[in-house]
């Protein structure tokens, strides 16, 4: 099967990889937006879990993977809810690790074992522990697969970063001891800036931070309502609207008609009517130079003042003001009905 990534270029790649795109599980995925509710404010926010993990995927073997890593790339979102990571807001899990939680219980329930060993692999070799493959994930502040390739794909489908410069970047990788690394400081202080663009100014933009609060206060109140139950967000972005739509609960019609391109939010600390906490993201890659590997933030002051400028502003958190008025919205927020 061949793929072609808009980041990465054509790939013919293996069978069982093949097998597992074209299976219900993966391709649910191109029903799930990367960047939760944001698209219903941004219709141009339109990345999905799908092409962030065929990407990963991709990734993986291009830095030489083996198969079983790709496999593991392939499917580690696979479990994601509708919206991501609003579900992680609507029931309050500060770690954002809902579909990490589920993950067991929805690949089990699904196809996926069944390709595995069709084609000979081990499910539970494989997709036991994410800890093993340490090209697909790292802790903070380290690269990985999933880290390189959100930041890549959301900022050069925004507009942010330009294919010469992902490319450019691509070619600069390394792996050293199974670990991601970069030939150059020049490479490092680029990736850092980017990766800021996409954790700071997008993850916290006030459109982003508005549309995504806003439908985990909408599924929240479903849940609590019966009007969602917890299958419902096992489904995709457009099936759990149609049905948060289609509700007979004013109240959520209400709050669902409120998440459109039309909202006019400003990002205002003082008498403010949301405000978000979140979960602090930062980067510092490992550069392999004359043998020896090192943090780049000891090699760039530059690096090293972006960390700093970046933890303080993820703890701040982003406080704003809806200045639609007539929508009711604030004054509902206010006095603890929405």
């Amino acid at each position: 099967m061949k793929i072609t990534d808009k980041l990465y270029g054509a790939y013919f790649v293996d069978d069982v990889i093949g097998a597992l795109i074209q299976s219900k599980p993966i391709q649910r995925l191109k029903g799930i937006h990367q960047g939760g509710a944001s698209y219903l404010v941004n219709a141009s926010w339109n990345n999905t879990r799908y092409d962030h993990s065929v990407g990963v995927m991709l990734l993986i073997k291009r830095l030489g993977g083996s198969v079983e890593e790709q496999v593991a790339g392939l499917l580690h979102d696979v479990s994601h809810t509708a919206f991501s990571h609003v579900v992680d807001y609507a029931v309050e899990n500060q770690s954002e690790n809902v579909h990490e939680l589920i993950f067991d219980e929805i690949v089990n329930q699904s196809e996926i074992p069944n390709i595995l060993e069709l084609y000979g692999y081990s499910p539970k070799e494989i997709l036991s522990s994410f800890g093993k493959w340490t090209l697909l994930e790292q802790p903070a502040p380290l690269l990985c697969a999933d880290r390189i390739d959100y930041t890549l794909r959301d900022m050069y489908t925004y507009g942010q970063i330009s294919l010469t410069e992902v490319k450019d970047f691509l070619d600069s990788l390394i792996i050293k001891d199974g670990m991601i690394c970069l030939q150059s400081l020049s490479a490092a202080e680029w990736f850092v800036k980017t990766y800021y663009k996409e954790v700071i100014d997008f993850f916290m933009d006030p459109w982003n931070v508005y549309a995504n609060e806003m439908m985990a206060k909408t599924i929240q109140l479903a849940l609590e309502s019966d009007v969602l139950q917890w299958a419902d967000l096992l489904e995709t972005d457009e099936k759990v609207l149609e049905r948060l739509s289609k509700s007979t609960n004013e109240k959520i019609q209400n709050m669902v008609a409120q998440i459109t391109p039309n909202v006019q939010v400003v990002e205002q600390a003082e008498d403010y009517d949301l405000y978000q906490q979140p979960k602090t993201r930062l980067i510092d890659p490992i550069i392999y130079q004359n043998e020896r590997t090192i943090r780049a933030s000891k090699l760039s002051a530059s690096i090293k003042e972006m960390n700093e400028q970046a933890y303080k502003r993820a703890k701040r958190g982003v406080y704003l003001k809806i200045m639609n008025e007539e929508s009711g919205w604030s004054d509902a927020l206010s006095n603890g009905t929405l």
